[in-house]
Parts: structure tokens; sequence; C-alpha cells
């Protein structure tokens, strides 16, 4: 057994069995390696003493030197309380204990110099600490840190078993006087001399006990590049490894798609589209299995790209399918594609939760005979039932919506060869995001928008202005337009106070008496919200009022104006992914976004950015600072981010660069065999199979 797998009972200052099992409980702190990695969220300044002349209610806590010049208790019972007066020359500062009075009588005596470090308030005019630390000004330790770390724990500890920041400290005080010489280095020679690093013993010390700002943030970079590699070095070496190992089917033939270019394409595709085209052609013809993540904002034309890349598998004999998260999703996939594949003679079939018995039987016998050589659908084409005779493409929209199981459960639909695989999104992710969570994956990006479409314009207004914006909707429906307004809840919450659908319908119909308005909300059936899309898709009505049930899908090229209600309910990606149901067409649209008065500053953040930026991942990396990985990915529940000290909403930087690291050393040295990554070596050999974050302590 390791010397950072003992179990912390072992360690002097735990002191019990009963105590390291609720280390492990509350803050899952089980062993050495847990603790010693378990590092502070901040740190208390104690390099700088202030004079008593110089404090304010906005500093922070901080430390001033004094003599006790007297002390009195004041009131009686449980109210009673201890006043001390400390005195520097420049001022004198009152300092209150409310608790352990008499213990604080008992040492604290007059005319001696003392410390003090606590937060500074102002009560009657007076400078005053409430509970601060206190020690003698002589019994300051030689070499002691001045930089105070402050950990994490939990109120039961706290509370019912002192286990507080302090008791912490003294815990990790004790570990690394214990741990030095175990601390193994983890990174090679070139690394640490490449990136200037700072050795792994040093940082451990300096990140718990920093002598300076300047160690901290050493030891900080040190710690986090090292994570940072580990993660990317793990993603890259799977990559690289199913493709050595996994077989693709070959796709150079591409005579339907040249025929598709010269006589059927309708617009020119922008560069974006014909450097990822190019980027999936390279794959098709590598003979290794494609896994190409591809990433586009709502309405950038990755539609189109798939159905190209479906093109090439059709030329040479292989058969292809387009899975979607709604039916909806799918009807628009259909129906956009049926008119380029009738025009090429390419059979495209759409097999859904809805599709008649009838029609399934002929779609099953196309995919089993290859006469249907492409399929769109949704969740149904997982089925067993479903069987393709040489399935050789899959494509995923809006892939975060489906399961890894289910991803995979498509991929087994060929038994000889396993499929490319083409996911796409038009969620941006932050670029340092896809970096960790699709890291093993190719990515393609298609940052433009096809030519002839505006920028949608976004305005915030607040709900004082809505006459206004009634009648800048009634103005935009009689050139023509049509509307949606969109609700975050379908009906009037209690202990929500935001606007909700069924109100906000009434009230639009008493508005526009004169107009026809759609519903469309998540509780309705299937065919209900399908014939209400269809009667607005054909202009039937000309404002529909929904709930987030349009977020995805709905291609309306004449819907110009948006109006999103209680917009400060929404996170960005939500109200990012909710414009781009406007600005299909060739028309100038328009997002209008609703609110209160009343507003956080985090909300206030969305919007500002909202109304300032179109750009989907200038979207994201802001939507990743006010949110962090956890909830934008739901990556905390998949364990793929057991992150202990990078943070990816800051640290791009440091990212891209272990990322380039990792790749240099593969490139070089794949199996990390060289005397030179040794280091490398033995540290990932310490680790358990199914340990995520290579960066751990083992």
């Amino acid at each position: 057994m390791s010397f950072f797998s003992t179990r912390l009972e072992f360690l002097r200052t735990v002191g019990n069995r009963q105590r390291a099992d609720l280390l492990g409980k509350e803050l899952g702190l089980f062993t050495y390696g847990d603790l010693i990695q378990r590092y502070p969220f901040r740190y208390l300044d104690r390099t700088q003493v202030y004079r008593i002349a110089d404090l304010h209610e906005d500093l922070p806590m901080v430390q001033v030197r004094g003599v006790l010049r007297g002390k009195e208790l004041i009131g009686e019972g449980p109210k009673q309380r201890l006043v001390a007066k400390i005195g520097d020359g420049s001022g004198e500062l009152d300092v209150v204990w409310f608790k352990g009075v008499k213990w604080v009588q008992h040492v604290a005596k007059n005319n001696v110099e003392y410390t003090v470090f606590g937060k500074p308030t102002v009560f009657n005019g007076r400078p005053q600490m409430a509970h601060p630390e206190l020690e003698e000004t002589t019994e300051a330790k030689p070499g002691q840190s001045f930089l105070q770390p402050v950990y994490n724990t939990s109120e039961k500890l706290k509370n019912y078993h002192k286990v507080d920041s302090k008791a912490i400290m003294r815990m990790v005080g004790e570990l690394l006087k214990l741990a030095g010489s175990h601390i193994a280095e983890s990174l090679s020679a070139e690394l640490m001399a490449n990136y200037a690093l700072m050795p792994k013993a040093q940082a451990m010390q300096q990140i718990h006990f920093p002598q300076t700002t300047e160690l901290l943030q050493a030891a900080r970079f040190r710690l986090k590049f090292e994570e940072l590699f580990y993660v990317q070095l793990k993603l890259l070496r799977q990559r690289d490894q199913r493709k050595a190992v996994l077989a693709g089917q070959i796709f150079k033939e591409v005579p339907t798609l040249v025929d598709f270019y010269q006589n059927h394409l309708p617009f020119d595709l922008t560069g974006a589209q014909k450097r990822v085209i190019h980027d999936i052609y390279k794959d098709f013809c590598t003979g290794k299995q494609m896994n190409r993540l591809l990433q586009g904002d709502v309405g950038s034309g990755k539609t189109i790209v798939a159905f190209i890349a479906m093109l090439m598998a059709a030329d040479n004999g292989a058969q292809s399918c387009l899975m979607a998260p709604t039916e909806i999703l799918a009807d628009q996939h259909f129906v956009g594609l049926k008119q380029y594949a009738d025009q090429l003679g390419i059979t495209l079939g759409k097999l859904t939760g809805s599709t008649k018995p009838r029609d399934r039987k002929v779609l099953h016998e196309g995919l089993r005979d290859g006469t249907l050589h492409m399929l769109v659908g949704t969740h149904a084409l997982l089925e067993d039932v479903v069987q393709f005779r040489n399935l050789g493409l899959t494509i995923m929209d809006e892939q975060h919506r489906f399961g890894v199981a289910q991803r995979s459960k498509l991929w087994q639909k060929n038994p000889y060869v396993i499929p490319h695989v083409l996911v796409m999104t038009a969620t941006p992710i932050p670029r340092t995001l896809a970096m960790t969570l699709y890291g093993d994956l190719d990515v393609s990006v298609i940052d433009e928008l096809p030519a002839g479409r505006k920028p949608i314009v976004t305005v915030h207004r607040y709900d004082g202005n809505r006459l206004k914006v009634f009648e800048f909707i009634r103005d935009q429906v009689k050139l023509g337009r049509q509307v949606y307004i969109v609700y975050p809840l379908i009906e009037e919450s209690e202990t929500l106070d935001y606007k909700d659908l069924t109100d906000g319908y009434e009230s639009v119909s008493r508005a526009f008496p004169e107009y026809q308005i759609s519903i469309v909300h998540g509780r309705m059936k299937a065919e209900d919200k399908d014939f209400e899309m269809q009667r607005f898709i054909r202009r039937e009505t000309q404002i529909m009022v929904a709930t987030t049930v349009i977020e995805v899908g709905v291609n309306v090229p004449n819907a110009s104006v948006l109006v999103i209600e209680s917009a400060e309910r929404f996170g960005l990606s939500q109200l990012h992914q909710l414009r781009g149901r406007v600005g299909r067409g060739a028309d100038q649209s328009y997002c209008i976004l609703m609110t209160g008065f009343k507003l956080s500053a985090d909300a206030r953040t969305r919007l500002e950015t909202m109304v300032r930026t179109n750009n989907g991942f200038e979207i994201a990396d802001i939507d990743l600072k006010l949110r962090g990985p956890g909830d934008l990915m739901g990556t905390q529940q998949s364990g793929v981010l057991d992150l202990l000290i990078a943070d990816l909403a800051k640290d791009g930087r440091i990212l891209t660069a272990s990322r380039e690291a990792a790749q240099a050393i593969l490139n070089a040295d794949p199996e990390l065999l060289l005397p030179a990554n040794e280091n490398i070596r033995r540290h990932i050999e310490s680790l358990p199979a199914t340990a995520l974050n290579w960066s751990r302590i083992s």
C-alpha cells in the first residue's frame, strides 16, 4: 500500500476513527492523498500590518499590532461581553468577545503587545473587531507563513466536531511534515524546463502554506498545468488508440456529390462549410473510423453539411442515418433534404414514434436490402428491429440530448465495421470545455452565417414599455411577418413571480383581436402541437404563443420577431438558442427581451451580453464564467470534470499549452517508453485503472 492511500484515522491531528469517518462522509476525504489535494479556496493576507487609524469597514480581514490597554465586562447573563482596548499610537481599537469570555479574560493580559487578526467594523464611530484571533507578538514563530490558507468544511463538522478551516490547516500541516519524501515528481524534466514549472513537492508545500504571493502563483500554475496536462494526455491517448484500432469504411468515390454541386445546390456554401466538408472527406479516406464533433451556430448550415457527408457514404455503397432529439426537428430535416434526395435519385426515409406500422414495414425492408440509402429519425432508430444492410455513417443532431448508451447502440447497427460518427450541436460549447469534454473527438467549427442573412437585432425592454412593444409587433405583422412570444411557465406559479403562458395567451388575444394566434406547450399531445406548428408554418396564424418547446428546430423563415417574457428567468445559452428561431429569412429579424425592473447582477450580465453580441462562442464563454462547467453541460454527474484545482472558465491558456505539450509527447513517444518520459509513465502506472483524474496522487 502506498503512503498516500493510508487512511486518515492514522494522522495524529485527525485524532480518532469517528472524526475520520465524518471527514469522509462530509468532505470526501478518506486518505492522505485526498487530504493533501484538498486545496485552500482562498488565503488570508497576514503579511501586512495596518495602523488602527487606517481601518475602515470596506477592508477584508486584516492584521493590527498594538498594546492591550485595558478590558472590561459589559452586561449580564447571556448578553455579557468582554471589550478590550488595543492601542498602536495612531488610535485605539475595541476588540469584543461574546463567546468564550472567561477564557479570553484569563489569557489576555494588560500592557502586553498583541497581534490581532479579524474583520474591522465601526460601532458608535469607533473601530471595532468582533472575535478576532489574538496572539502575543513575541510569540510570532520564525518562518511562519503569513498567507493563511482557508479550507472549505461543512456546518456539521464545524458545529459538532470542531473541524473548522483551522483544524484542517493543522491536519494538512502535520501531513506535509510526513509526506515530503513520498511526493514523487510526475512530470518530465523537459516539461518542467519548457514551462518553468515548480517541482511537485515544493508546489504541494506552497499551495497550502505559501511564503509569498509569487510562490503561491507559481505553485498554482504548476498544479493546474499538471492537472490539465493529464486530462489531455488521457483524452488524446484514447483518440489515438481508437484511430489505431478501429477501422472505418473508405468513401473516396463522389460522383453523385459532384452532380449535386454542379446541378442542384441552389446556393453557394460558405468558406467554413467547405472547410468542414474537406475535414470529413479527409477522414473518410483514411480507412480509420471518423469521430468528429461539428459545432455551428443556429442557422449556420450544419444540415446541408450532414447531407453532403451522407451523399459521400451513398456514393460508396453505404447507408447513413441522421438522428434528431424531437419529431419536429426530424420532420424539418426530412422535408428539407427530401427535395435534394429526389433530384439525385437517392431514397430517403423517415422513422419516428408516430410512423404508421404499414410504413415501418416498408422502411425496414428497404434498410435490410439496401434500397433505402438514408434514414432520418428520432430515438425510434435505436429499436432492435431497425437493421441496416451496411450502415456506414451515423449523425446525431443536438448530440448532448443523447446518452452515451444510446449513441453506442447506433454504432452497433453494423456488426462488421463500426460506422463513422458525426455529432452536431448548435449549442456553442466554450473552447476550453470542448477540449476537455470532447478532447477525444476531432472538432470542426462552422463560424460564419450563409450569405444574405442579417444579424438579429436584440433589445432589452422593461414591462413598462409593453404597449410600445405591442405596437412594434403590430407594425411587423402588417408587413407580413410572423411573431413568437415565449413564456417560461405554462401556468401561474405561487412561488415564482414570472409571466405565464396561460395568462399571456389571454392578454395577447385581447391586444391583437384582429390576428390569429397559435399556442404550443410541452403538455400538449404531439399531434395537437404539430397541428398548431403547421398552421403557423402555413401562415394561417400570425402570432405563436409558446414555451421553450420551440427552442430546438422550428424553421419558419417568415417569423422575424421573437419576444421572450421574463427573460431574466433563462440562462444565456437558452436565450441564444431561442433567438435562433428568428433570423432564418432575408428580412431583418428582432429579439425583444422583456423583464421587470428587479434584476440580479448575473441577469443584467446575461441580458447585456445578448444585446451586445450574436456570437455563440463568445456567449458560451461568458455563460461558462457565470455558471461553471458542471451546470453548463451536466458534467459533474458524468465525472468527466473531476478537477481539483484547474478552472475551465479561467484557465484556457494553461489548457491550450497543456494540450499542445501532451500532443507533442504522444507524437514522439506514443507508448511513453523513452527514458525522458519515465516520470509520466511511472505516475500513470501507479493509478488504479478506474482513475478519472490522472493528476491525482495515488
